[in-house]
């Protein structure tokens, strides 16, 4: 690690560990979605000294999204959400290597965004069917990924917590991406199995725009499919969904430094291993 490196990110070794900074700064973390969500999970994973971030999505910044993105400003509207993002995170550590894919993820794309090679994967998109693809590509090629829930129509952060994806409450995005994995992806539909997927979400009861101005805690049945977006609705506002985003952020490094330190076990013990064995015949003759 270079000296410069050491001294921006000195706060996260005295935190985590030297070790677990030394993951960090060879670590690659894809994040999907850079909205509500996703752009605080891409900062502070950028503040935490990741090696490499990638960005996916194919968004651009609109001014309605000034509730609750970090990249939404009066310079940035109508910008590329990822572009946006990128000269943040470089502009925060100019040695991590950003990659931008300006694209939503599919089900037929999936092989070419999502690498195996990634320590991570922060799921911070809304649409059922690609967070259904993307979890299912996730664990079939067995590649750590944490989900977000719904993060709109909720105002108090402090309901905020992680379950393993199929044990999840009061989070209709989540048990619907629950059913489909059932249906689509013969994940178990025993209800005591976990899934081994880790999700974001609050156990706050959603409160939802009545029409009229005002707001109620019962969805109209003319409402549809609810989901944040840039004119109707969820409303949304940045102590929640920036507290999804960061608390996704912060599990992803709790993963990273374990596994650092789980690899650093395994090689002393190897290592410990070679030298308590006895030297073979020809190695004693040759001594």
């Amino acid at each position: 690690m270079k000296a410069e490196y050491l001294q921006r990110f000195g706060g996260i070794a005295r935190l985590y560990g030297q070790r677990a900074l030394g993951s960090f700064s060879q670590a690659r973390v894809c994040v999907v979605g850079i909205g509500g969500v996703g752009s605080w999970a891409a900062e502070a994973l950028a503040r935490a000294g990741i090696n490499e971030i990638t960005l996916i999505d194919m968004d651009d910044i609109c001014i309605t999204n000034t509730n609750r993105q970090i990249h939404a400003m009066q310079g940035t509207v109508g910008r590329l959400k990822t572009e946006v993002m990128a000269e943040r995170i470089r502009a925060i550590n100019p040695d991590c290597t950003v990659i931008e894919v300006d694209d939503f993820v599919t089900a037929d794309n999936l092989a070419e965004h999502i690498k195996r090679e990634f320590d991570y994967v922060v799921d911070a998109i809304d649409s059922v069917k690609a967070k259904v693809a993307l979890i299912a590509f996730c664990k079939r090629n067995k590649i750590p990924v944490i989900v977000a829930g719904g993060a709109g129509g909720q105002m108090d952060p402090t309901q905020i917590t992680v379950a393993d994806l199929a044990k999840t409450i009061q989070d209709p995005l989540a048990a619907k991406v629950r059913s489909d994995l059932r249906r689509l992806h013969n994940f178990s539909k025993n209800p005591a199995r976990k899934f081994g997927v880790e999700c974001v979400f609050s156990t706050e009861q959603l409160s939802y725009p009545d029409g009229q101005g005002g707001t109620c805690q019962a969805k109209a049945a003319s409402d549809g499919n609810m989901k944040m977006d840039c004119a109707s609705g969820f409303g949304a506002v940045t102590p929640v969904t920036a507290t999804f985003g960061l608390v996704a952020a912060s599990r992803v490094l709790k993963k990273i430094a374990e596994r650092g330190a789980r690899a650093e076990r395994a090689a002393l013990m190897d290592s410990s291993e070679d030298r308590s064995q006895p030297p073979v015949a020809g190695d004693q003759a040759e001594a």
